[in-house]
């Protein structure tokens, strides 16, 4: 079964240190809680490769499994697409100037 590519939206997200693990979340200032966890590729998480607090944009949707926790799911195999702090703020603002 193909993707439905309408339930999918650009979510900007970073890495953050909870508990002692690396988590993926929305940055603050979208739609989505910045509590909100996200189900995205591994490899985000690495700090050898990508430090605490790097930023992503990731095509995600809002789901939940079977009735339990919602949580933003991004597919596993997209490429990772890293955010500059600058990239990051423009594409905020332009969500803000887009949104009713």
């Amino acid at each position: 079964m193909a993707r439905d590519i309408y339930a999918y939206r650009q979510v900007a997200v970073h890495s953050v240190a909870r508990g002692g693990r690396v988590e993926i979340h929305p940055v603050p200032g979208q739609a989505f809680s910045p509590e909100l966890h996200v189900q995205c590729s591994r490899r985000m998480s690495d700090i050898d490769a990508y430090p605490l607090g790097t930023s992503f944009l990731l095509d995600a949707k809002l789901t939940d499994r079977q009735g339990g926790t919602p949580y933003l799911y991004a597919w596993h195999g997209d490429d990772i697409k890293v955010l500059s702090p600058q990239a990051c703020k423009a594409f905020l603002a332009e969500f803000k100037r887009g949104r009713i």
